[in-house]
């Protein structure tokens, strides 16, 4: 389901070994909006919480499929940025993760994304930005930013 889920919304796209690891959900994909969901038994930490890495990975990985779908096919997208503010955590159910377009430009892609627990809760607030490249030709090298931008 979640394989089709990412394939409707663009051609390739799938669910990655982690996010098969992490039990990932994929519920709605678009260039403006990704929603996924993910337990939060299995991605504990030490203390029996919802590990601050899942939570990350979880808001990584739906703006970056926001970003690849905006894109389009033949275009190649790599996260630049992720910065993620954890407000509260949780010990048991599902969350939900929200990935909202606040930018779709034609080389940079900016996703808000919002984790909440199954009552609603703000657990995380993360913002996720995505470079997008071009094809390269054959046997050219691959593009690489300079400090120019």
């Amino acid at each position: 389901m979640d394989d089709d889920v990412l394939r409707s919304a663009h051609p390739g796209l799938g669910l990655g070994d982690l996010d098969r690891k992490m039990g990932v959900r994929v519920l709605e994909a678009s260039p403006e909006r990704v929603v996924a969901t993910m337990p939060v038994a299995t991605n504990t930490q030490s203390f029996g919480l919802l590990h601050g890495g899942a939570t990350a990975a979880l808001a990584e990985a739906v703006g970056s499929w926001a970003a690849v779908i905006h894109a389009g096919p033949g275009r190649t997208v790599v996260g630049v940025d992720l910065s993620a503010t954890h407000h509260r955590s949780a010990r048991e159910g599902v969350v939900t993760a929200t990935a909202d377009a606040l930018h779709r430009g034609s080389r940079v892609a900016t996703y808000e994304v919002v984790v909440r627990d199954e009552q609603g809760r703000r657990l995380c607030t993360a913002r996720m930005t995505s470079l997008i490249l071009d094809p390269r030709p054959s046997g050219a090298p691959p593009e690489v930013p300079g400090p120019e931008g």
